[in-house]
């Protein structure tokens, strides 16, 4: 498929910021929101959707950005301990027991019920699920979690001409929580891969938006990425997420063979094969974590 595009927009500048420097020797604690699950919701074999709520929903830092994230933090059961978490007293004292730290995004915000929905790929089984993934699959409602954020930096620019999207199950929430907010004469393709056909989804989208389910091998996405003509691509925003290995294949398709100026991709790796969250996030201060060549 091409990829037609108008002349570039023009991005609008932030204003020169006039606030005082900021002191960023100490690393200020996260602020934890303890909330419990309200509901789930199972949207295809391996995504189960968690909604969780409380009144410390507002501890968290709501943004509107589409790929906004919160890291979540789940103690071993055994350990006996409970939501919050004195992390410094835990990191001194009992390491061994400190919580595990995974990110997710936020698929849905709903400030009136103050909830929030968490979609969870399942993959494996027992130990081989991952810690997130079995939490999700094990909670039950007024189960209490800790969580933190949330970050995030994407939205789709209202003034763009055209949208790339491309991703795998890992960024499925983010990807369709774009779509949902762009505006209705927005154009575009989303090229998702899925291991197994039967998680595919009909996902909301402006009728200009043409949406590919990349079922099978993962390069099978990177084939589907090169194939396309991005030779007037110089008004395109780009969201590309997906395994480290492949998004750095990815980021040499779009960044030094189609030219794409980097401040127009949105690109990252959610996750690493071979690495669980602890591991995947040390090696991001590592070369081998760095997906810029």
């Amino acid at each position: 498929m091409e990829i037609n595009t108008s002349p570039s927009a023009s991005t609008p500048t932030a204003p020169a910021s006039t606030a005082a420097p900021v002191d960023r020797g100490a690393k200020r604690p996260r602020k934890q929101a303890v909330l419990e699950v309200r509901g789930k919701t199972r949207l295809s074999p391996r995504l189960l959707r968690v909604t969780l709520g409380g009144e410390q929903y507002d501890h968290l830092n709501r943004n509107e950005h589409r790929d906004a994230y919160v890291k979540l933090l789940i103690a071993d059961p055994a350990s006996g301990l409970h939501p919050p978490y004195d992390l410094d007293a835990l990191r001194e004292e009992r390491p061994e027991q400190l919580p595990a730290r995974r990110t997710y995004t936020v698929r849905h915000w709903d400030d009136e019920a103050q909830t929030l929905d968490l979609d969870f790929v399942l993959h494996g089984h027992g130990e081989d699920s991952g810690i997130a993934a079995r939490w999700a699959d094990e909670a039950l409602p007024g189960d209490l979690i800790a969580l933190s954020g949330a970050g995030g930096d994407y939205t789709p620019q209202p003034d763009t001409a055209t949208h790339l999207l491309i991703g795998d199950h890992a960024a499925l929430p983010a990807i369709a929580a774009s779509l949902e907010t762009m505006e209705e004469h927005a154009t575009g393709l989303v090229l998702l891969h899925l291991d197994h056909e039967d998680d595919a989804l009909e996902l909301a989208r402006p009728a200009g938006v043409e949406l590919r389910w990349i079922v099978g091998e993962r390069e099978q996405l990177l084939e589907a990425v090169s194939a396309l003509d991005l030779s007037r691509a110089q008004s395109l925003q780009v969201f590309c997420h997906a395994e480290r290995g492949l998004t750095k294949q990815l980021r040499r398709v779009l960044v030094k063979d189609a030219g794409i100026p980097r401040e127009q991709i949105s690109i990252s790796a959610y996750w690493a094969l071979g690495r669980i969250e602890d591991q995947f996030q040390a090696e991001k201060r590592e070369s081998v974590g760095k997906i810029d060549d």
